[in-house]
């Protein structure tokens, strides 16, 4: 999953990532924010933060190097 911490509506991105990873544990989760810097510690377990504007490369490295492990 990759999401965006700040979304429209009630929940935010971290929401989110914590949500799915608490339903389908196996998800890899990728969270990016343009305007904030998240905390390792306030990310679900394994789920890596990327600040935008990212590298499309290091968005595939990270999605290969995930779904591999």
């Amino acid at each position: 999953m990759f999401t965006d911490v700040d979304m429209p509506g009630g929940v935010d991105g971290l929401k989110l990532a914590a949500s799915v990873r608490d339903r389908w544990p196996p998800i890899k989760i990728i969270v990016t924010s343009g305007h904030r810097r998240i905390d390792v510690d306030a990310l679900p377990v394994e789920a890596r933060f990327m600040v935008k504007p990212y590298d499309p490369n290091a968005v595939i490295r990270s999605i290969r190097e995930m779904t591999l492990n």
